[in-house]
């Protein structure tokens, strides 16, 4: 599903004025922009953007349902949000801003009306506003089915992604890391890359991400947009503790986008837009390049689909700049994420809360591969009591994938044995455009994992037959050099 504009009406701005109103000290402030929706049913609020023009400080009010059976209430949504890191400054003063409803302090479903509070506190900007306010909800969902086989040789372009991207700076980046995930980051060479995973005392996962070990003296990371606060809370306090004994350690939160560009002719397009050797780029590594003009951009080979792509972080006043000169390309298309999904799923990769949560540890979630072998026999990572026993052990239950006939598996979907007892359930599941067959991933005990494993599936009240099968159910095409 893509997001479109809701229709709104944007009322006149009120001033209330700071200072003095008795003399000419006195300046405005503070403004209130109400916007109304006149002709739109109560929505859900995805996305805001608009043209930062000197507001220093940016607060949200809607009125909302909060629920279908309560009336209707005004709640505070956005708190004194950041527009320009020093108000005496022209620092972020005239840039364009996308708020995501993964941001706000509340649930934005039901919402009839907005109230933007904008301050400016420095006395150097006498006008300060707002410009270009558009909103944002979900539009109607459109076809998926189709979208995989673009892959035989065009390229998608995903929308910018609102995910967690952080530097970690200092000497002792690497024991932060390290601290906090069961990956061997100090065995990273410059510009590469691992996927690794957060994981609690009881072995859980508590996100998966990626770190890459840069030639700039920094460590890269990226995690999940849907753990943003859980993720950053997770590093901002291990960062006070390395601190508060002598650690030389930080945490810097980037103001960055992330565009995915997949598919086997991804570099070729992108190349046109770079002066670096794309061939010289291999899978999980990458460098810092101008792309298509916008310059201090991450190119990273690597993606989210099993194909061949790059993800390109680019700072977010480039964002929009960069997607549209990569859509210039008519190979280029733009992917939802019900595409990307069914693309994931066929390449077996995890969807974190869905696949794999602070439940399930990386044996159980075949993810062991993971585990860095250094980490393993020295058992410092968080978990390493309950996770390394696992590896020579024999786990409970594993994830599998799964093929069937018939109706498409769904997560939550009962998993059963031939002679109907219920053994696990399936977390992501549907139907393979390439495969021209229904995949899933699920979890059942260790005795049925084996792969080619028969076994039965209740989808919409009926039983039918699924089959264990070795992941990937299609095989991928990263750029490995030789």
């Amino acid at each position: 599903m893509s997001l479109v504009p809701v229709p709104c009406h944007v009322k006149g701005t009120v001033a209330l004025q700071v200072g003095d109103v008795r003399t000419s000290q006195g300046r405005p402030g503070v403004l209130v922009i109400d916007v109304t929706f006149p002709s739109v049913a109560p929505f859900e609020l995805q996305e805001i953007t608009f043209k930062n023009y000197y507001t220093a400080f940016l607060s949200i009010r809607v009125r909302k349902y909060t629920s279908m059976h309560t009336p209707v209430k005004w709640v505070t949504c956005l708190r004194d949000y950041c527009l320009m890191p020093d108000p005496h400054s022209e620092e972020g003063a005239q840039e364009y801003v996308s708020l995501f409803k993964h941001q706000m302090l509340c649930d934005m479903a039901r919402v009839l009306e907005l109230r933007l509070i904008l301050r400016q506190p420095s006395p150097l900007w006498l006008s300060f506003t707002v410009e270009e306010l558009q909103i944002y909800q979900q539009g109607p969902k459109s076809p998926s089915m189709t979208f995989p086989k673009w892959l035989s040789h065009p390229v998608p372009c995903e929308q910018p992604a609102p995910l967690l991207e952080t530097k970690i700076h200092g000497c002792d980046r690497v024991k932060l890391m390290e601290s906090l995930v069961v990956g061997d980051i100090a065995e990273l060479r410059p510009n590469q890359g691992t996927l690794s995973l957060f994981t609690n005392e009881a072995g859980g996962i508590l996100d998966d991400l990626i770190v890459t070990n840069t030639s700039e003296g920094h460590l890269y990371v990226v995690s999940n947009a849907g753990c943003w606060d859980k993720d950053l809370v997770l590093m901002q306090d291990k960062v006070r503790e390395l601190q508060n004994m002598g650690s030389d350690v930080g945490l810097e939160v980037m103001d960055n986008a992330l565009l995915a560009l997949q598919g086997p002719t991804a570099a070729q397009v992108l190349q046109a837009g770079v002066t670096d050797d794309l061939r010289k780029l291999p899978f999980m590594t990458s460098a810092v390049m101008e792309v298509f003009g916008v310059s201090g951009c991450r190119v990273t080979r690597c993606g989210y689909t099993g194909e061949d792509g790059v993800e390109i972080s680019v700072p977010a006043v480039g964002a929009v700049r960069l997607a549209t000169a990569l859509l210039e390309n008519p190979e280029v298309k733009l992917a939802g994420l019900a595409a990307r999904d069914s693309l994931r799923l066929e390449a077996g990769l995890c969807l974190y809360g869905n696949d794999i949560d602070e439940h399930t540890t990386p044996v159980e979630g075949s993810l062991s591969w993971t585990l860095g072998k250094r980490r393993r026999a020295a058992m410092d990572f968080p978990g390493a009591a309950v996770i390394v026993p696992q590896l020579k052990g024999k786990v409970q239950r594993r994830r599998v994938g799964l093929t069937c006939e018939g109706a498409p598996m769904r997560a939550h979907s009962p998993i059963l044995s031939t002679e109907g007892t219920v053994i696990g359930t399936v977390t992501s599941g549907c139907p393979s455009p390439c495969l021209k067959k229904n995949v899933a991933m699920g979890y059942v005990p260790s005795e049925y994992s084996r792969p080619g494993t028969q076994l039965l599936v209740e989808v919409r009240r009926k039983q039918q037959m699924a089959v264990v099968s070795k992941m990937p159910f299609v095989p991928t095409n990263y750029y490995i050099l030789k």
